[in-house]
């Protein structure tokens, strides 16, 4: 196989290759280190590379092998890239920001720790947007990140630089983060699968185990490797106290989904929605029809005012107003977006949050029943394909099929939050087609609360019809 094969195996692919002795991981990473050197500088989706050290470790992790045969780790030799945000001991996570250009973490991810345990081999850093409080991904740090499908276009965020690195096939596996879509947006855009768990479902770190809206979880080419991810990451972590103790194993053939029904809807009740996002939803929404699904459009009542109430959320604790200590003395170093959101959070009262909390309690209200009727609610991911590479967020002049945006919808042109204010749910994205400028656009699968077995049914029986995990993009 050629080399710019190897770097599009799957993971279980690849496993199944080191075991049965027809690949070594040493060539596995050989053939990724050429691929991200060759493609990276396009893309901008690293901020720090381990090469020598990766190409190290895939040497131990092939005389493993040699020596252990089938009896070796989960992971063992295969490449990972992990969030800029993700803590690793000694090492230097940014979150995208000036401020925190040296900053070393005294521990690992609780979380990743369990990925390094299984034998994945760290090969880089990802970009993000600055503490992740946009869906574009650049940064007065680390600079613009691409599109591997467009290099106009930017992959998305806030896991941006994940998106990018998995689409280019620079990794076989990639972490993400999601406070309000930031694993499913660039999954959406790139072409990928993007799981974000339900909360307690995977362990996560320091402040971040009492917020029921971030979640740590997958960026992958197919739902196999999630799954994959997902066996290792879930359960009962002792430093964090959210973390179930519950751990669920996801089979490796899961496809039956005849019988079932799935609700949908194309735009939440508020969102103008991309004639392309649009046509490709309803034509994944046809080919569960042909598995035997039936297929029913809801209403979900919902209004502007969910966007209003995750705003008023995420602007009062969200990863900016957790990082930033001193928004006087540092805000000379900050991005445009990141003040814009701080200032936006100095200004939130109790009053303002309480009707926040009030606008989740009746979008369960609806969605609660309506996951009982139906074993599966189906809605776009983004409401357009992405935006351009270098847009700022704070820019909302957008057209929307010729028409200019409403407010939401160009702020938040991704329709994921509203799943991180029901945090217990579990949703995935899943690709649905291609944009007329050649991005990608996806589909979220939302489950019923802590139901992930569902939703990783209804994946892999649309990945077996649609097979985007052989798509390539044209770098």
């Amino acid at each position: 196989m050629p080399a710019e094969g190897l770097c599009y195996l799957t993971a279980v692919e690849a496993i199944n290759r080191f075991k049965a002795r027809s690949l070594s991981p040493v060539e596995l990473m050989q053939a990724i280190v050429k691929r991200c050197e060759t493609v990276n500088p396009k893309l901008n989706a690293f901020t720090y590379t381990f090469y020598d050290r990766a190409l190290e470790r895939a040497h131990q992790a092939e005389l493993s092998y040699s020596l252990s045969g089938r009896n070796t780790r989960p992971l063992e030799g295969i490449p990972l890239v992990v969030k800029d945000s993700t803590a690793v001991k000694g090492e230097i996570s940014t979150f995208g920001s000036k401020i925190y250009a040296d900053y070393r973490p005294d521990h690992t991810h609780p979380a990743l720790e369990r990925l390094l345990e299984a034998g994945a081999i760290i090969i880089a850093r990802t970009t993000m947007p600055e503490f992740g409080e946009a869906a574009n991904c650049y940064t007065p740090l680390w600079g613009v990140t691409r599109n591997p499908w467009n290099l106009d276009y930017g992959p998305g965020g806030s896991s941006g630089g994940a998106g990018a690195a998995v689409a280019a096939g620079m990794t076989l596996l990639s972490d993400g983060s999601d406070i309000g879509g930031s694993i499913r947006i660039p999954a959406a855009c790139c072409g990928l699968v993007g799981f974000k768990p339900p909360y307690g479902r995977n362990p996560n770190d320091a402040l971040n185990t009492f917020d029921p809206y971030y979640q740590y979880g997958p960026i992958t080419r197919s739902v196999g490797d999630a799954a994959l991810m997902q066996n290792i990451l879930s359960g009962h972590h002792v430093v964090d106290i959210g973390s179930l103790r519950e751990k669920v194993v996801i089979p490796s053939n899961m496809f039956e989904i005849k019988g079932w029904k799935i609700a949908y809807s194309t735009d939440l009740g508020f969102y103008q929605v991309d004639n392309d996002v649009h046509n490709n939803m309803l034509q994944i929404l046809d080919i569960f029809r042909s598995l035997g699904c039936s297929v029913e459009k809801v209403e979900l009542g919902w209004t502007e005012e969910v966007y209003e109430a995750w705003k008023t959320i995420n602007a009062a604790h969200g990863s900016a107003a957790r990082r930033v200590k001193d928004l006087h003395a540092w805000r000379s170093q900050l991005g445009d977006y990141t003040i814009n959101i701080l200032d936006m959070g100095a200004k939130v009262d109790a009053g303002q949050i309480a009707r926040a909390l009030e606008v989740h309690v009746s979008m369960y209200r609806i969605m609660g029943p309506l996951l009982e009727r139906y074993d599966l609610f189906v809605c776009p991911t983004n409401a357009i394909p992405s935006v351009e590479a270098d847009r700022s967020p704070l820019d909302l002049d957008m057209s929307i099929n010729s028409e200019p945006a409403s407010r939401v919808t160009a702020e938040a042109w991704f329709m994921t939050y509203p799943f991180n204010m029901l945090g217990q749910l579990p949703v995935m994205n899943v690709p649905s087609g291609f944009a007329s400028n050649g991005i990608p656009t996806g589909i979220q699968l939302v489950g019923r609360s802590y139901d992930d077995l569902r939703v990783f049914r209804a994946a892999a029986a649309l990945e077996r019809e649609v097979q985007w995990h052989h798509w390539r993009p044209p770098i």
